[in-house]
């Protein structure tokens, strides 16, 4: 019973990081410029496309040459999506840039379907379906190098966060851009570079879960569904609260799956995300802002 116990919650743990990943990019582009991107899963999708129908099935990269030219080339798209969607709207209302990545999230679907054909690949990444044993359980290999990588990038976050010029920069810029823009940081490259950073984080998860299932257009629609309900129950707009929120989500539907039922994932999932934030509307970390009469 303790190994069922423990297998749920590291298969949930896992799950959940691929949901921490996608939530912090939207956690990190709302901080910087008040913007949901329905396009983050998207990105997920096509980070999944980009490795195995470029760079691992006609090109032949070995894996690691494979992530890194990954993550560069999506870094770059993601910087245009700043220049090319944000910037030209940043004046407008601000439903006409959630209306563009809306756009952008079904055109980025129908182009994967025109390059890559409307038959999902498979991915079989360094471990494929290699299981290993932990605490009696036993659990894909994949599982826990999620597991690493959502350990490794919040590192290298904090890092750059908190220790470099360019993290102060982005702090800045989140808390209030023209603040920041007044005191010569340049603001619209610093946007572009969250942008970037977002971009990566979701083709990373794409990365990642694309050995324990198939590469597919549509591949992104539930993980990002999943992100933003567990950005919204870590709180909207916090850091930690994208990371607690993607974890405690995984494990809700891991947990929900095998007591109940795989059927009524999404009913208890969401059921438990309605239930928090009828007690805590702001989320598990966020803050609740009240208006003056």
């Amino acid at each position: 019973m303790l190994q069922t116990f423990i297998q749920i919650v590291l298969v949930g743990l896992a799950v959940g990081a691929a949901y921490a990943l996608v939530a912090l990019g939207y956690t990190l582009i709302w901080n910087a410029v008040s913007l949901v991107n329905f396009a983050q899963g998207d990105l997920v999708m096509l980070g999944a496309f980009v490795s195995v129908g470029w760079l691992a099935n006609r090109l032949g990269m070995p894996l690691w040459l494979n992530l890194v030219t990954m993550l560069v080339i999506l870094g770059i798209f993601g910087a245009a999506l700043a220049w090319g969607i944000y910037h030209p709207l940043r004046n407008a209302p601000q439903l006409s840039a959630i209306v563009a990545t809306l756009g952008l999230s079904m055109a980025l679907q129908n182009i994967a379907v025109i390059i890559w054909g409307p038959q999902p690949l498979n991915f079989a990444g360094a471990l494929g379906t290699t299981s290993v044993h932990l605490f009696g359980s036993t659990i894909y290999a994949q599982y826990l190098v999620i597991l690493a990588a959502l350990a490794a990038m919040m590192a290298i976050q904090h890092v750059l966060f908190q220790h470099t010029g360019l993290g102060r920069a982005m702090r800045a810029t989140a808390q209030d851009a023209e603040a920041a823009r007044l005191m010569g940081i340049p603001t619209a490259r610093i946007i572009a570079f969250i942008f970037a950073y977002a971009t990566m984080l979701a083709a990373l998860a794409g990365w990642l879960i694309a050995p324990l299932s198939y590469v597919s257009s549509d591949m992104g629609v539930n993980l990002s569904l999943r992100a933003f309900a567990a950005t919204i129950l870590g709180g909207f707009g916090s850091i930690p609260g994208a990371l607690v929120g993607g974890l405690a989500f995984g494990v809700i539907e891991s947990a929900g799956s095998f007591y109940i039922s795989s059927e009524y994932i999404d009913v208890i999932a969401f059921g438990v995300l309605i239930a928090v934030l009828m007690f805590r509307p702001q989320g598990i970390f966020g803050e609740l802002e009240l208006e003056r009469p």
